[in-house]
């Protein structure tokens, strides 16, 4: 592909920053546009039909929206050199930390970034939305703007009762992922993974960029922020290995088993909650963002939060990947799961299959 995609999107937008570093990576050519309320208006509601970024448009006219098929688009039309490892251990792996970075991470980001960055963060908004007004206008429309993000905290499950345990888990990964950086440039050698970009766009949009938080991750885990200078500025566009022999390095799993503790339960209630939802409903049925409310635990802090449908389609893809192995392939990815505490996973059970058709959920 010869001439420019067009990529619509912000700075300090989460899956944007996911993007963006994918495609700079890749080398695509593409020219970014900011997502102006005009942008909103005159491209992104007519083409997606729902006000969400990143949006990429093709030189074709063909509209992508979502990362991971943004991502999947490219690497079909360009698969070498890929962000997928070929190793069953890795690439399972690369999957579970595309989720656990695009699905759990928002709520260190997004606490960090309302309780911590908000007035910064409002600022940024309005000069996303109309980078053309006076600042004190852009400082109201930053303030409307604004309000969906701060109060969706609630429903994601921060809350005074969890954010101690939130901040706590977040201080253990960004150790944890220090420590793997003080030996890999990447998750899996010297290329990044589609674990890498799942990850930063919590680590880079959010928890690097907005300043209050920045500073947290440079002080207490600064080859975390060497990483994600990395991933936005890759020194070696499209160059890089995975380690050989399909190793998951020691340093990682650790990280995997942060996940396998804090989001499997969540995601394994959902799936039944969608079960449970979905038994008189007709395939093609559009899926609702939210199911409702449902309990969770973080170390000693319970909570509730809505029961996200989206992160089941993306747990749909470590899960797909798995069940298609055999033989030694799947000995490899059962030794890992093993070793990462992953029963739940493993085991997880849902009747219902979701698709996304028209750039919405909806029942397969």
């Amino acid at each position: 592909m010869t001439a420019e995609a067009i990529l619509y999107g912000a700075p300090i937008s989460y899956y944007t920053g996911k993007a963006r570093a994918y495609l700079d990576w890749k080398g695509v050519p593409y020219r970014e546009e900011l997502a102006s309320r005009e942008v909103y208006k005159n491209v992104i509601l007519p083409r997606v039909g729902w006000p969400v970024i990143p949006v990429v448009v093709l030189p074709d006219d063909t509209t992508l929206q979502d990362t991971t098929e943004i991502i999947d688009a490219f690497e079909a039309r360009e698969p070498d050199p890929s962000v997928y490892p070929s190793g069953p251990a890795q690439r399972l792996a690369a999957l579970l930390l595309e989720v656990y970075g695009d699905e759990w991470l928002v709520l260190p980001a997004m606490h960090y970034r309302w309780n911590f960055n908000r007035d910064w963060a409002v600022g940024e908004f309005g000069k996303t939305s109309a980078p053309n007004a006076t600042p004190e206008e852009q400082r109201a429309i930053g303030e409307k703007a604004a309000v969906p993000f701060a109060g969706a905290l609630p429903f994601l499950g921060v809350t005074p009762e969890t954010i101690p345990a939130i901040e706590d888990s977040y201080l253990a990964l960004l150790h944890g992922l220090d420590r793997h950086f003080s030996v890999y440039d990447y998750c899996f050698g010297s290329r990044p993974s589609i674990g890498d970009f799942g990850l930063l766009g919590p680590l880079y949009a959010h928890l690097y960029r907005d300043p209050k938080s920045g500073e947290l991750m440079k002080a207490r885990a600064p080859r975390v922020a060497q990483w994600v200078e990395r991933m936005v500025s890759p020194p070696r566009p499209r160059g890089g290995t995975f380690l050989p022999n399909d190793e998951v390095p020691e340093t990682l799993l650790p990280i995997l088993r942060r996940m396998m503790r804090e989001q499997m339960p969540v995601l394994a209630d959902a799936g039944r909650k969608l079960d449970d939802w979905a038994a008189d409903q007709p395939p093609g049925a559009p899926v609702p963002r939210a199911l409702g409310m449902h309990r969770f635990t973080l170390a000693d802090a319970a909570g509730e939060r809505a029961v996200m449908t989206f992160s089941l389609w993306m747990l749909q893809r470590p899960l797909d990947f798995h069940r298609s192995l055999t033989g030694a392939g799947r000995a490899a990815a059962d030794r890992l799961l093993a070793e990462i505490g992953a029963a739940v996973f493993s085991e997880f059970s849902v009747k219902s299959r979701l698709t996304r058709r028209n750039f919405k959920l909806v029942l397969a």
